[in-house]
């Protein structure tokens, strides 16, 4: 899910070519569907966490697992973190716009909103991400293709909501969350982006970091609003700790290795298959009902969110894998 990959608008530092890095044993297409299936589920395992625990327990035991993983990972592989209190800080606003913020949200929205729809609703992070990255980056300029998908991308929001029926049916307030937090992402990967390129620290060091500091907002703010549980209902907690574990922890090394073997362009395509299986794992697991326009308006989504992506390619430029 997003914490998916970024919009290529609004991207991460570059990590090291592949050149730079040991091929690993299983193939990159393995791994690619791994991560996939591991963030198409991921809204699933939110919809089961939220049966036992409130929605910020759900996001602060994600966290408090996604960085266990992440730490040991750091440990592993001796990576120095990032140092100076001017990081750090930055460090706090990202985590609160990438992981702390819309964690939260789509918690919150999938307590009465379907795990279809916020899945479908993580899809449209690419489309604010080059609304936002028009106006925020002025390196970035329009293109037809690229207002034509934007365009096309918001149509398929409608068409999911089926604003023909005057929203009947709907929960707009689940709905307006989950659309809040895909906003987040390129609002923070555009903060990250101007505050963090540059800070000396691989990106595992960097992110490792953030979901600290991001676990240490959560403990703050949870007692605030929540009582401890009378009970820990084991499937809820189960479902808690794979959203942390694999959702975040193992999916976020998936997709650096990714990122790093075939460039981030092939790798953001992951982002495009997180709403299909979403919607499948919804319907077939969790008995959600779907009408046609959920399938078909997510369909548009990702037709719409990949052509605001797409680059003409420059003349005289072989046809190779993207490795910026």
């Amino acid at each position: 899910m997003s914490i998916a990959t970024p919009p290529r608008t609004v991207s991460a530092p570059v990590i090291a070519p592949p050149s730079a890095t040991r091929r690993p044993a299983v193939d990159w297409r393995v791994r690619f569907a791994a991560l996939s299936l591991i963030w198409g589920f991921s809204f699933l395992l939110i919809k089961v966490g939220t049966h036992g625990y409130a929605p910020f327990q759900v996001t602060f035991g994600r966290l408090f697992f996604g960085t266990a993983v992440l730490a040991a990972a750091i440990v592993v592989k001796r990576e120095r973190l990032p140092r100076g209190g001017r990081t750090w800080a930055h460090l706090g606003v990202a985590a609160f716009l990438l992981n702390a913020a819309p964690f939260s949200l789509f918690a919150y929205a999938e307590q009465t909103a379907p795990s279809t729809l916020a899945g479908i609703c993580n899809a449209t992070s690419p489309l604010w991400g080059m609304a936002l990255s028009l106006v925020a980056l002025s390196e970035d300029r329009p293109t037809r293709r690229r207002v034509a998908g934007l365009g096309l991308g918001f149509l398929g929001v409608l068409t999911v909501l089926g604003v023909w029926q005057g929203f009947s049916g709907l929960d707009l307030r689940g709905t307006a969350m989950a659309l809040l937090a895909s906003l987040c992402y390129p609002i923070g990967w555009i903060y990250v982006r101007r505050t963090l390129a540059g800070t000396g620290s691989s990106n595992l060091a960097v992110t490792g970091s953030q979901l600290f500091v991001a676990t240490a907002q959560l403990a703050v703010v949870t007692p605030l609003f929540t009582s401890v549980p009378r009970s820990f209902p084991v499937a809820p907690l189960l479902a808690v700790a794979a959203l942390g574990a694999l959702g975040t922890g193992v999916a976020l090394l998936l997709q650096y290795g990714l990122v790093a073997e075939v460039g981030p362009t092939t790798a953001q395509m992951v982002t495009y298959f997180i709403p299909v299986i979403a919607t499948a794992a919804g319907a077939v697991l969790l008995g959600e009902s779907l009408s046609w326009n959920t399938p078909v308006g997510a369909l548009v989504v990702v037709a719409g969110a990949a052509l605001t992506q797409s680059r003409p390619r420059r003349p005289g430029r072989a046809a190779t894998t993207d490795q910026s």
